[in-house]
């Protein structure tokens, strides 16, 4: 079945599209993109569900291109069993090489199980906690923690400031990780305006981050007028 898989990719595969994505993957080498659309992959990852076919593919890691890395993040997206997905997603990570597939990884059972989860993202009351995802040496993994604490933790009901806390602490070089915590931050400043500032206020990022953080949250229309003039007069130099 697995070696299956390829052929299909490539009968849906669109050259134009296969083009446009080698510009914004710059981490993925050219001739592992095959070109499927996003729409296309979403519903062969649930056919491949309804008709058993899944499971093989899962566990045929690595997958050689970037396509099957796609497919493999929209199967475990739609895994209902909770505890079945946190695994599948756990061994999936370390071989996830770009922000496309990392971004599009987002498992629709961790929204029922949010009290389950910080542990497994590296998080706890007190803020960061060790063997998380947020402690990985591994870049994407790193960015799809935070991403998972922007997604499910950032509304009322879920929210805590330690959260905020922790992924102020990260300080890492990794471009793709410092993206992150910036859509984060500018996300929070979005739903948790108060409890966010004084992460700028008192500087606890980097330059950049900081900096980019302000810029992201200025262009969002979830910003108002009045808080924007204030984020603007926190810009840094650097």
């Amino acid at each position: 079945m697995t070696t299956a898989i390829p052929k299909r990719l490539q009968a849906l595969s669109d050259a134009d599209y296969a083009v446009f994505q080698r510009k914004l993957l710059p981490s993925v080498s050219a001739e592992r993109i095959i070109g499927v659309r996003t729409p296309a992959l979403r519903s062969l990852a649930k056919e491949m569900l309804k008709e058993g076919e899944a499971d093989a593919f899962l566990a045929a890691l690595p997958h050689p291109t970037f396509d099957e890395n796609q497919l493999h993040a929209f199967i475990l997206s739609e895994l209902k069993d909770f505890e079945r997905c946190l695994n599948e997603v756990k061994r999936f990570l370390p071989y996830v090489d770009n922000w496309a597939t990392c971004d599009q990884l987002s498992p629709k059972s961790f929204r029922r199980h949010t009290s389950e989860l910080p542990p497994h993202i590296g998080v706890s009351v007190e803020g960061l906690a060790e063997g998380g995802w947020l402690q990985s040496p591994h870049e994407y993994t790193v960015r799809f923690g935070i991403g998972m604490l922007m997604q499910h933790y950032l509304d009322d009901g879920t929210f805590a400031p330690c959260y905020l806390d922790a992924v102020a602490a990260i300080r890492r070089d990794e471009y793709y990780i410092r993206m992150m915590q910036a859509w984060y931050f500018a996300t929070a400043l979005a739903k948790q305006y108060d409890a966010t500032l004084p992460i700028l206020t008192t500087r606890r990022l980097g330059p950049w981050t900081h900096n980019r953080t302000i810029q992201k949250a200025i262009e969002s229309f979830r910003i108002t007028p009045e808080q924007k003039a204030a984020l603007r007069a926190l810009k840094v130099k650097g």
